[in-house]
């Protein structure tokens, strides 16, 4: 029976907490997520011959070759110097786009948001309400 009860209190918090964070997207959110929007980050390869920028969906917004690149015509090189950049842009993006919502969502939840991780999202859930199945 305390289980019971435990779990209607953990879960009547995790409400209340809810409804706070419902009453701060509702005065704030518009705003959040414009500036969530509207993020662009740049990266450089390492030897500053590639810069790419990536949108808030980690989508490939602009990309920069330097012309000294051409001068060791290395195609696969490159290749992989353009991904690997886009993949640190991408990471940084993510990173900026938990700090913009972190006063609304708390860290750990818009990280498993972002990677798709359902499983971590119910756990978290899980853990907030106090169910320990």
């Amino acid at each position: 029976m305390e289980s019971a009860s435990k779990s209607v209190a953990g879960m009547q918090a995790y409400a209340e907490e809810l409804r706070a964070t419902f009453m701060r997207l509702r005065d704030e959110g518009a705003e959040i997520h414009a500036r969530a929007k509207a993020l662009q980050v740049t990266e450089k390869s390492h030897d500053g011959l590639v810069s790419v920028t990536v949108g808030s969906r980690g989508e490939l917004v602009r990309l920069d070759l330097d012309p000294r690149i051409f001068r060791r015509p290395d195609s696969r090189h490159l290749a992989d110097t353009i991904v690997e950049t886009a993949g640190r842009a991408g990471e940084r993006v993510r990173e900026r786009i938990t700090e913009v919502f972190a006063p609304l969502i708390p860290q750990d939840q818009i990280k498993a948001h972002l990677d798709g991780d359902v499983d971590g999202i119910f756990d978290l859930l899980a853990g907030e309400t106090g169910d320990t199945r």
